[in-house]
């Protein structure tokens, strides 16, 4: 994830901000009777990673193959490939094929509705969209619609009409990026309302260089988080510790799901910072997610037999 990434961190404030007023109470009013506990998920972007080929995927496998192993790793992704193509029903059918029953996707609208219509007249597309994405069936997380950069709050009106229509069977997250989307505070608590009262997540992203983006508001009782690490840089992990406090605190005040999808320019640090974050967060919360592991690679024996 390109967005709000920086070359220096020298002079960025990592430091988590304070929770959203508001988040206590959208907790707090999801709490049931009997709490049941939090769900994890952890994933990455992509599972077309060639570079874990011989570590985290047994050597020489086929593309194929990479979900069923990324499966064994990892238990949720941030499904991009639906940014740029609907899957047909046997793409969908063969994904569900290769996970486990718990695995969750977490497919990201399709640009052609978010970039190109720009949510105006897409009712065609959500409609193709929206039967690809319930061929998921239980394997199916929160889509993410992520709107466009200069999508800005003038055009709120035209995102709650969309929101509204949005087919209640595909739980949805929305990522703002526009800077004036956070710059007011009375403009950014109205639109954080809508996504509340249309049960709509909040994306929360955690990058160098948008500290805006995070401004620690649940919409509803799941946490949606983009983290966007830097190589393995002390901060990761600094980070990370901050990430697995502020995660058990909402834990405690009864959140339902928690999504944390990890980004890596080398994608070969991701399944290191998970196996870091998994820990502190078991150690602070009780929730055990299974890290990811290197696999033991068959070595083949030499001419003379040992």
């Amino acid at each position: 994830m390109d967005f709000g990434r920086l070359p220096d961190l020298r002079y960025v404030d990592f430091r988590l901000p304070p929770d959203h007023p508001e988040t206590a109470r959208v907790l707090a009013k999801a709490r049931p009777t009997q709490p049941a506990p939090a769900r994890l998920h952890v994933g990455c972007p992509i599972w077309t990673n060639k570079e874990w080929l011989g570590s985290y995927f047994p050597a020489g496998i086929k593309e194929p193959d990479y979900l069923h192993y990324y499966a064994q790793q990892f238990n949720s992704i941030e499904l991009n490939t639906t940014h740029y193509r609907i899957p047909d029903a046997t793409t969908v059918r063969r994904w569900r094929e290769a996970v486990g029953p718990k695995f969750k996707f977490c497919p990201k609208l399709p640009r052609s509705i978010s970039h190109e219509r720009e949510l105006f007249q897409a009712d065609d597309l959500v409609v193709t969209m929206a039967r690809a994405f319930e061929g998921l069936g239980d394997n199916l997380g929160w889509a993410f619609l992520q709107l466009p950069p200069h999508f800005g709050p003038e055009h709120l009106p035209r995102l709650e009409r969309f929101l509204l229509d949005f087919p209640d069977t595909i739980p949805l997250a929305v990522e703002l990026r526009h800077p004036r989307w956070f710059a007011d505070k009375g403009l950014a608590d109205a639109v954080f309302a809508t996504l509340e009262a249309l049960n709509k997540t909040l994306v929360i992203t955690d990058v160098a260089g948008r500290r805006d983006v995070l401004p620690m508001r649940l919409t509803t009782p799941v946490a949606f988080i983009r983290f966007n690490g830097h190589g393995l840089h002390s901060t990761d992990y600094q980070r990370a510790d901050a990430w697995a406090e502020r995660l058990a605190a909402w834990v405690a005040q009864g959140v339902h799901d928690i999504y944390f999808f990890i980004h890596q320019k080398d994608v070969r640090h991701a399944p290191v910072f998970a196996q870091y974050f998994l820990e502190k967060v078991k150690g602070l919360t009780g929730i055990v997610v299974p890290p990811p592991f290197v696999i033991p690679q068959p070595v083949q024996g030499n001419l003379f037999g040992f």
